[in-house]
């Protein structure tokens, strides 16, 4: 097993390779998740996805500073495009 792990996994976006074509989930800057299937990548991290589900997560503040509970939004995208600065993780959806 590690001489083929070392053989197909020379570095990390060999990672993401292997995920192509599967349903993944990103974590994004400002509180956004992703999950949908991986159709391509860049060096940048650039990804495009279909059948993606976007969350962004929101806490609201009262006039006086108070945190009201969370809540979460949700969005179905058919193709979407997700620039490679704002990817904070990669994983395989549960």
């Amino acid at each position: 097993m590690d001489q083929l792990a070392n053989s197909t996994l020379a570095e990390p976006l060999d990672l993401v390779k292997l995920a192509l074509g599967e349903r993944v989930f990103i974590k994004l800057r400002g509180e956004r998740t992703v999950t949908g299937i991986l159709h391509a990548y860049d060096a940048h991290m650039n990804l495009v996805m279909s059948q993606a589900e976007e969350s962004i997560h929101i806490v609201d503040v009262t006039d006086d500073g108070q945190a009201l509970p969370p809540r979460v939004e949700k969005r179905e995208v058919e193709m979407l495009f997700v620039r490679g600065d704002g990817v904070i993780m990669i994983a395989p959806a549960p």
